[in-house]
């Protein structure tokens, strides 16, 4: 679960976060909203699209997701779990909007962008890139295309939401930083090995991020019962959001101007279209649950689960509410990816012409 780094490695990561703090700081003199995560996405970004080549070792990504989960873990509170039982109409409306935004999304790129019918459907997927590109590879479709359009989702997605948040007057300086007492070594280590013992049996269940949600989960039950009083160094928090803004960025490692240039338009606007289905959706559930829409949003938003995770808890959003949608969206995705790309091989979906 913590692999040990190679030296190659160890030094790719070195200077991949050496430039993503480069971003933070570029971030913070220029007042983007959550710098510390969009700062280092935006230059990583840039500059791998220009063949620098970054990356961030497994483990210490690992070592990230679990400070992270750790750190949310600790702002929840007691009335969390009173929502706990009017949840299953947000997972309901949830499901909807999985299925129309991939026919939607789908008839767009295939309509308007060209796109093969295979390709769309992979392409079309809101979120689970990794599933996708593993479907991709055994039905022999353009991997590039769909890389692409993923890429620019998720980080059109960590660019926008916390400028949105910014703009409805919503607060990102603390969120991700709780109020409260440092911890002390001993309660970290504890929750350290805790939270990789509940990673591992997550990880054995296949549940989606398991030491970030295992993490949560260790660290929400501490809190709540007071065994674990107190919150993360925000230094070590600060630090593990820079290495999640770099990973991101490294999203686009391999893809050159042409190709983003060839196929961005077609991720500008399936994101676009996403997004509306997003806040078409979000707003009765807002209203139903009584949560503020801006929760709720993030909660449904297509980004990457560990982002948008992250992004909840700097919205101030329950952080077991935002974690259940995104985990409950790419088991949907589990089953929705695989037979839209199967119907899509030897006959039409829902009337639309074959590959």
């Amino acid at each position: 679960m913590l692999p040990l780094p190679t030296l190659p490695a160890i030094g790719l990561s070195t200077l991949s976060l050496a430039v993503g703090a480069a971003g933070a700081f570029l971030g913070y003199l220029v007042n983007l909203p959550l710098y510390m995560l969009t700062g280092p996405a935006m230059l990583i970004s840039i500059l791998s699209l220009f063949g620098m080549r970054f990356a961030i070792a497994p483990g210490l990504r690992n070592i990230a997701f679990l400070f992270i989960g750790i750190s949310i873990g600790s702002g929840v509170n007691p009335e969390a779990a009173t929502l706990m039982l009017r949840w299953p109409i947000a997972f309901v409306a949830l499901a909807i909007m999985l299925v129309l935004a991939m026919i939607l999304c789908r008839t767009l790129l295939v309509s308007g962008f060209g796109f093969g019918q295979q390709s769309a459907v992979l392409a079309s997927a809101p979120g689970h890139l990794n599933f996708v590109i593993a479907l991709g590879e055994t039905y022999g479709v353009n991997l590039t295309k769909v890389t692409v359009v993923q890429s620019v989702r998720v980080l059109l997605l960590t660019l926008t939401v916390p400028a949105l948040a910014a703009l409805m007057g919503l607060d990102l300086a603390e969120g991700i930083i709780p109020d409260g007492d440092t911890l002390a070594v001993g309660y970290i280590a504890v929750l350290v090995a805790l939270s990789l013992i509940a990673g591992w049996v997550l990880e054995r269940l296949q549940v989606p991020a398991p030491l970030l949600i295992g993490a949560m989960l260790v660290s929400a039950i501490g809190h709540l019962s007071d065994l674990s009083p107190g919150i993360l160094e925000p230094k070590v928090t600060m630090l593990c959001l820079v290495i999640m803004g770099t990973l991101i960025g490294t999203r686009f490692g391999g893809t050159t101007p042409a190709m983003l240039l060839r196929y961005a338009g077609s991720g500008v606007a399936v994101t676009v279209l996403t997004t509306v289905l997003t806040v078409g959706f979000s707003v009765p559930v807002a209203i139903y649950l009584n949560m503020p829409l801006p929760h709720v949003l993030v909660a449904f938003a297509p980004g990457g689960l560990e982002t948008m995770i992250v992004m909840g808890a700097v919205l101030g959003a329950n952080p077991g509410f935002v974690a259940a949608c995104h985990v409950g969206r790419l088991l949907i995705l589990s089953i929705l990816i695989p037979f839209f790309t199967a119907r899509a091989q030897d006959k039409p979906v829902l009337g639309w012409p074959k590959k």
